[in-house]
């Protein structure tokens, strides 16, 4: 017995059309996409490129750090040379003028003395002298003075006090004029010692400050001695004293401000570097 099988199914021609049509647009569509997609720019490349520092086709993206600029100086305020981390932490602070006489040697006679002030605290200490020639006493220097050790007492004191047998050059300072301020005699070397009270400036050591030269009062007792003053030169070694000539006593005089709270730092080279 015979099977018969179906007759093949005829698709009509535009069928066949209709389905190559949708094929070609399926593919064209996907074409576009793709070329779409490689028109567009890759700008999650470029960040990456940049990011890792590579210059793009116009260098892009990279960013350049700026040299650096020369480096300015801080300036400080200006020291007063030759002094020691602890002579100068001795100087008040409020002090703005400084009468500094540095000794040749610890047992030498002869100094040297420069005024410094301080005006302004940004610029520091700065001299207003030249340094002047001068005298301290015969057997030089001592951290520790005793009455006729004939030695100058080694530190930073005040200068509250002035006067002399002369009328004072023109001054702030207070003077005391006064005949008692007459000297007569010779020094260690023979020189004669008139005039060396013409003009003087008390130190404060072991006296009481701000009165006049004169006053006897020593508060550490006389066996410490006292009457140290900055008096004028008799071209010798004094008993404990500083001398200047008398020109640059009247400087001194004329320069010195009671406002300004000087001081005078004195010793030999080496103890005012401690």
């Amino acid at each position: 017995m015979s099977v018969s099988r179906p007759s093949a199914v005829r698709r009509p021609p535009y069928a066949v059309h209709l389905g190559a049509c949708a094929a070609a647009l399926l593919l064209l569509t996907a074409c576009g996409n793709t070329s779409d997609s490689a028109a567009a720019p890759d700008t999650a490349g470029a960040s990456a490129t940049a990011s890792a520092g590579v210059a793009g086709p116009q260098g892009d993206g990279v960013r350049k750090r700026a040299a650096p600029g020369p480096r300015v100086p801080i300036a400080r305020p200006r020291e007063i040379p030759a002094l020691g981390p602890r002579t100068r932490a001795s100087i008040p602070a409020d002090a703005k003028q400084v009468l500094v006489v540095t000794g040749e040697d610890y047992d030498s006679s002869r100094s040297s003395a420069v005024l410094y002030t301080r005006d302004d605290p940004a610029r520091g200490w700065q001299p207003v002298t030249t340094r002047w020639p001068a005298h301290n006493a015969l057997n030089g220097w001592t951290d520790e003075h005793w009455e006729g050790d004939l030695r100058s007492p080694v530190g930073v004191y005040g200068l509250t006090h002035a006067g002399g047998l002369l009328e004072p050059p023109r001054t702030a300072f207070p003077y005391d004029q006064d005949p008692l301020f007459s000297v007569s005699g010779e020094g260690f070397e023979g020189e004669p010692l008139e005039g060396s009270f013409d003009y003087v400036v008390a130190i404060d050591y072991n006296r009481v400050p701000g009165v006049t030269p004169l006053d006897r009062e020593r508060p550490l007792g006389q066996e410490r001695g006292g009457g140290i003053w900055i008096h004028v030169d008799h071209g010798g070694p004094t008993q404990g004293c500083i001398s200047l000539t008398e020109d640059r006593m009247q400087e001194l005089l004329g320069a010195l401000d009671p406002a300004k709270k000087p001081v005078v730092v004195m010793g030999d080279a080496e103890a005012l570097e401690r």
